[in-house]
């Protein structure tokens, strides 16, 4: 099959991995991967897992203190790692 028009490998790799249903791990590996960007090194540093299941996001955080400050700005949380994923991934966090 030609194609008439030309178009940008990015557009192409990005139609087949959504024909092919791949592009939700991408998506969910990028918002795994912004995590340090978006709450800083300091928080990574309390930050032992991270993991997606069911459009939640688990992470297991070890101070209590910073658990609770977490929670408390959950919503931005989300808004701010779905912004910088390119969609919506998460609809919530699950701090452990």
């Amino acid at each position: 099959m030609r194609r008439k028009k030309t178009e940008q490998l990015g557009t192409l790799i990005q139609e087949f991995l959504k024909q092919q249903k791949l592009d939700g791990p991408l998506y969910e590996q990028r918002l795994i991967n912004a995590w340090p960007e978006v709450l800083g090194p300091n928080i990574q540093a309390y930050t032992s897992a991270l993991y997606i299941k069911n459009r939640v996001l688990y992470v297991t955080i070890s101070s209590s203190v910073l658990r609770h400050d977490l929670l408390l700005s959950k919503q931005q949380i989300i808004e701010s790692l779905n912004r910088h994923a390119g969609t919506v991934v998460i609809s919530d966090i699950v701090f452990r």
